[in-house]
């Protein structure tokens, strides 16, 4: 009986979704806290909110250091993006697994390295014509050392979590689902302390005092968005890209 409440209580919020003049985009969600912890060397074993990789190189006894993020979110913004997942699945995408939305953080990598490079060209087939046209002017001003922590290697990507979901129509009745993703990533460029803003950046060190490597834990956060309409490309595409404090 509640699956069936909960089934029909979907095909009525598609139907409002479809009909004109209603509200098409959804409020967004409450923010949520992160928390940065860093744990010894005694390996932890994974938990629902936690996020670990381990250090570039050995701590002092010996076995990789490991750091965790984690992230506590609101029940009721929980509750929320389960439930467009669920119409996402219902409606247009019945394969579709934010679990593996999630751990795919190969094209946040990618692009990110190409934006560093100022290899704009190469983003055609991944981010939008208009953001692209906005990111040439802010990369050509950028001093070389925001340039480089735009950069995030696959393996220095630290957290992967996703934050607003939507699923709107436009005047065409063209429908589309898009998906902001956060990532926390780590980064050795020269940065000071403190950047512009008032933002605090998190410096973490590896190793002991002979051999420590400093990095910064930086955040960005990455739209995609997928039309769905029938005979559309099974494409998705950054619409919006944000390095807090770095590419503003």
């Amino acid at each position: 009986m509640a699956l069936r409440a909960a089934l029909g209580c979907g095909r009525w919020l598609a139907r409002a979704l479809a009909a004109p003049g209603a509200a098409r985009v959804p409020p967004p969600l409450p923010a949520a806290a992160s928390v940065l912890l860093p744990v010894g060397p005694r390996p932890l074993r994974p938990a629902a909110r936690f996020a670990g990789t381990a250090g570039p190189g050995p701590g002092p006894e010996g076995p990789p250091r490991r750091v965790v993020v984690v992230r506590i979110t609101s029940p009721l913004a929980w509750l929320r993006t389960r439930f467009y997942y669920l119409l996402i699945r219902l409606y247009f995408d019945q394969e579709f697994s934010i679990e593996e939305f999630t751990r795919g953080g190969q094209a946040f990598s990618v692009v990110s390295k190409l934006l560093s490079q100022r290899k704009l060209d190469l983003l055609d087939e991944l981010v939008s014509a208009e953001v692209l046209q906005v990111l040439k002017e802010k990369i050509s001003l950028l001093p070389d050392n925001h340039r480089d922590a735009l950069a995030a290697d696959i393996d220095a990507i630290m957290y992967t979590t996703e934050g607003d979901v939507r699923i709107y129509y436009d005047d065409d009745g063209r429908k589309f689902v898009s998906i902001l993703m956060c990532f926390w990533y780590l980064n050795g460029a020269n940065l000071p302390e403190q950047l512009p803003g008032e933002a605090k950046v998190f410096q973490i060190v590896f190793g002991d005092e002979s051999t420590k490597e400093k990095r910064h834990l930086l955040t960005a956060n990455y739209e995609f968005q997928r039309e769905f309409t029938e005979g559309a490309k099974p494409d998705w595409t950054i619409t919006r890209i944000e390095h807090p404090r770095l590419l503003e």
